[in-house]
């Protein structure tokens, strides 16, 4: 062999640079390309009253989702070199690989270790102790979720599923009572299921508010038995002040709660404030009518509209499979533009009050004057409970306009489409009061 000169030397080692920087600036156009990336995209959700036919509700269309796939795959480029050339490690290679090392140990780091730690701190957490004592409350209008959540959480029964099913079996949905409860934790899910059905095991005191009352009265019944001032509630019943959690009191009449404070029974273990009780009946309202869109309104009616006529209905009523009649003659009575001549609103309108309904009474000067005024009230005059406001949302058909009580003295009435059956019925019953 020849040995080569010192510049022949020069020159081949400068030309097996040049080839290494050419292999460089290929690899790195090639890598630079990018790949474009997915993309997620949403298509947006685009005694008297008339019956008017409401537009049905509209169903929303449910949202799409979509992700168009596709990637572009870079292929590296580089250069074969003769055995005569000077070997050099490629650099950008070796970046790569190193780059890929770094993400797949980062992502062992992220989710693989947190996963094996979870499964390590599981398995390793001690077993809570059955037999310990744990008071609970199930809140009024709970669901069964709800229910199940706070059995979990506090070990009383461990698995939800379990729950579910001795509820099932025992067919006891609709049998559960609010309350406050003192179980075990790990205790037999049938005794806490029966537990549950029988009521409360936790002393504590219970209001009672019946059907038909005003907010004055449950006002009353808060005084009597939580010696909460009856001022003091009413001062805090105002829709204002709660409309921003409850939503169905916009607008409501005169910035009050008539109407809405929902008759139950309730329970409170401590000495409740006016703002604790109020918000129990709230809660039970909004469980109680949770299915019956109000917020819709209608047969033409707001909601706040079927909330007044389903008071008017409640007071009117003391037979509950009557209440769709009486308010099919209501609905009748407003689309013939009569008034209603409801005396439960004229007793509203005078301030309360047991006695008779008299001719003095129908002159009152009050919006809620149903003899004087068409339409409906302004707002509710009691609360009324979830059948009498179902009845307003699906009132019977019919082409009564009258009603009078039976001769039956039984609470029913007597329905007519004229006025002169009307008189006749009227006769009946005055003739069995003689």
């Amino acid at each position: 062999m020849i040995p080569e000169d010192d510049a022949v030397a020069e020159l081949r080692d400068d030309g097996a640079h040049r080839s290494a920087r050419r292999a460089h600036a290929r690899y790195a156009s090639a890598a630079g390309q990018g790949r474009p990336q997915g993309t997620r995209f949403r298509t947006a959700p685009q005694a008297a009253p008339s019956r008017t036919v409401g537009a049905p509700a509209r169903r929303m269309p449910a949202p799409a989702h979509g992700r168009p796939q596709g990637r572009h795959g870079v292929q590296p480029a580089y250069q074969r070199r003769s055995t005569t050339q000077a070997r050099r490690k490629p650099i950008v290679p070796i970046i790569i690989v190193c780059a890929v090392a770094v993400a797949l140990i980062a992502a062992i780091v992220l989710f693989v270790v947190p996963a094996v730690g979870r499964l390590i701190s599981g398995s390793n957490e001690p077993a809570v102790e059955a037999g310990i004592e744990v008071q609970i409350n199930i809140p009024q209008g709970a669901s069964g979720d709800q229910i199940a959540s706070i059995l979990s959480q506090n070990h009383i029964i461990e698995d939800p599923k379990e729950y579910y099913a001795t509820v099932s079996s025992m067919q006891a949905d609709a049998l559960l009572k609010p309350g406050d409860y003192l179980f075990t934790t790990l205790q037999d899910p049938e005794e806490v299921v029966q537990q549950l059905i029988d009521g409360p095991n936790v002393e504590g005191v219970t209001l009672t508010i019946p059907e038909g009352l005003t907010v004055q009265q449950t006002a009353e019944r808060v005084q009597e038995t939580y010696g909460i001032s009856a001022d003091d509630f009413l001062a805090q019943a105002k829709a204002s002040n709660y409309v921003s959690d409850y939503p169905f009191l916009e607008g409501a009449y005169n910035d009050s709660l008539e109407g809405y404070l929902y008759p139950k029974t309730y329970s409170f273990q401590d000495d409740p404030t006016a703002d604790e009780v109020i918000r129990a009946m709230l809660d039970q309202f909004e469980t109680e009518t949770a299915g019956l869109n109000l917020t819709d309104g209608a047969n033409g009616l707001t909601a706040q509209q079927i909330v007044t006529m389903a008071s008017l209905i409640e007071r009117e009523s003391s037979v509950e499979s009557e209440r769709s009649t009486i308010a099919s003659v209501i609905y009748n009575r407003l689309d013939e533009g009569m008034p209603l001549q409801i005396d439960a609103a004229i007793v509203y309108a005078r301030g309360g009050g047991s006695g008779t309904v008299t001719y003095d009474d129908l002159e009152i000067d009050s919006p809620y004057n149903v003899y004087q005024n068409t339409g409906l009230t302004p707002g509710p005059i009691c609360s009324p409970s979830v059948s009498s406001i179902q009845a307003a949302l699906n009132p019977d058909d019919t082409n009564y306009l009258y009603y009078v009580l039976s001769s039956a003295g039984d609470g029913s009435h007597k329905f007519s489409e004229t006025y002169d059956e009307f008189q006749a019925n009227v006769q009946e019953y005055r003739d069995s009061q003689s």
